[in-house]
């Protein structure tokens, strides 16, 4: 009871408080220093990029790629994905909610009125009293009691009040807001999330359309090297097996390009539908030429990740919320408070019902205490504190998958970007062994199968290089994402 009444008199909130957790010491996104530079190859989006530390990030990030097309896509997602009114009316009824909860923090009034009609039975009374009268009208006629009938109204106002001595409402309250900043966070994540969607999906419709023109050029060249293999047959300088098995590689590569159009028109479909569009809707094409490759990389401090990505400062008003919950469970494991009062009047004639006579009024004032509840109240705050270890414990494992996200897709901006280098050198040896080999077989200097391994090498090369190409791009699009993608300097940034 001494602990009781040192919380009424602080008036503050039994349970315990909650603090916001801090940033990891001594955080970082690897053991050693990062290169500030990635490496550089001679092909359209092997730009070097450079690693800015602590540069801010804009919620625009997409116009680094410096395209019209991808701008005005994304700026059209945001407008038409159902996604974000979705998430938009869940934030809404969040904080609908805890406006709600609010009202238990003042008196609530109720205005009543009620009439009653009601017949009295002549026995109920003596024939022997002569002039007896209900309204005016004489009740006794010839001797005869008759039925009494009259009309008795009622009104009264009564006002309730829950005094918030322990701050049980007031935890609740702050459970509910807790939960409110996590759909705000939820929105913001939505955010962030379609439009790295939309980039990526535009990204690969651009791999997958350079994929094609390249599986298309090694399907014409493969075709060229037959024509020659049966021109050099009907002449006698080739047999019939390099004719067969030219035609069968032929075949091979041609069976190559279908799944191609098929992901690129399943790819396609994804864009309308991030764009909040039918399939039938047509959308300008995107090309890897199209698009540039933003020469700087913003790359947060690690103290920052805490700040900056959503799904940490979700999982961090979860645990806000749980930690309210602790206080709610223990405050309904304490006395309650309520006053209640009540005024109004009564007469058989509503001019009656508020004169000398007419009126009444109560004040109730009510303590209770939980004596046994089976157990229930006890488990109950129990149960809350469990909830609260394991959002604790899901804010941790949320905050590493964060920073190893972040190292991530650092570590495969840096290896990708030499990769690309390297698969560039690959391309152009390969390219030069298969132009060699088909010039010399020309001439009859070597064999079929020679041709047909430098050709297999050339098109696995070009392929290559073409899906390296696209990744560095989706790289920088990951690191983006991974930082937090900036939505915090969206102009319209939802605040509670």
């Amino acid at each position: 009871m001494a602990c009781v009444g040192a919380t009424i008199a602080s008036g503050c909130a039994v349970g315990p408080q909650f603090h916001r957790p801090e940033a990891p010491a001594s955080a970082a996104y690897s053991p050693t220093a990062l290169p500030e530079v990635s490496a550089a190859s001679k092909v359209h989006g092997g730009e070097a990029q450079h690693l800015i530390d602590g540069r801010d990030i804009p919620f625009e990030w997409w116009e680094l790629f410096e395209s019209p097309k991808l701008s005005s896509l994304i700026e059209k997602a945001l407008r038409a994905n159902p996604t974000l009114p979705a998430a938009r009316a869940a934030l809404a009824q969040a904080q609908e909610l805890v406006y709600a909860q609010r009202g238990f923090f003042y008196p609530a009034i109720d205005a009543t009125y009620q009439a009653e009609r009601h017949k009295i039975a002549g026995n109920n009374y003596s024939s022997e009293q002569p002039g007896i009268q209900a309204n005016g009208h004489n009740l006794t006629t010839n001797g005869i009691n008759q039925p009494l009938l009259y009309t008795f109204h009622t009104a009264q106002l009564t006002v309730s009040f829950v005094p918030d001595v322990l701050g049980g409402t007031r935890r609740q309250v702050e459970s509910l807001a807790a939960q409110a900043d996590t759909q705000r966070f939820a929105l913001e994540a939505a955010y962030v999330t379609l439009a790295s969607n939309v980039v990526a999906a535009a990204i690969q419709e651009a791999s997958l359309r350079a994929q094609i023109a390249a599986t298309r050029q090694i399907i014409d060249a493969e075709r060229d090297s037959l024509r020659i293999l049966r021109e050099q047959f009907l002449l006698g300088f080739a047999m019939r097996i390099d004719v067969a098995a030219q035609e069968a590689a032929l075949a091979q590569t041609e069976s190559t390009l279908p799944p191609l159009e098929k992901a690129l028109e399943q790819t396609r479909d994804l864009i309308r539908a991030l764009a909040g569009d039918l399939p039938s809707v047509a959308e300008e094409p995107f090309e890897l030429d199209a698009l540039r490759l933003p020469p700087e990389l913003p790359v947060s401090l690690p103290a920052k990740i805490i700040e900056q990505r959503p799904d940490v400062r979700a999982a961090e008003t979860q645990l806000h919320a749980a930690n309210a919950q602790v206080g709610v469970a223990i405050a309904a494991m304490l006395p309650q408070f309520s006053i209640t009062g009540a005024a109004g009047g009564t007469a058989d004639e509503i001019p009656w019902m508020f004169r000398t006579g007419g009126t009444f009024w109560s004040v109730i004032g009510d303590v209770s205490q939980p004596v046994f509840a089976g157990g229930t109240l006890l488990h109950r705050e129990r149960a809350a504190r469990a909830a609260l270890r394991q959002a604790a414990a899901q804010y941790q494992n949320t905050l590493m998958i964060a920073y190893q996200n972040v190292a991530d897709t650092l570590h495969a901006a840096l290896s990708d970007a030499e990769a690309l280098a390297a698969d560039v050198e690959a391309e152009e040896a390969a390219k030069v062994t298969y132009d060699l080999t088909r010039r010399q077989m020309e001439v009859g200097y070597v064999d079929y199968l020679t041709l047909l391994a430098a050709q297999t090498a050339y098109q696995q090369a070009l392929l290559t290089r073409v899906q390296a190409q696209a990744t560095r791009f989706g790289d920088t699009v990951a690191l983006f994402q991974a930082l937090g993608g900036g939505w915090w300097n969206r102009r319209e940034l939802v605040t509670r």
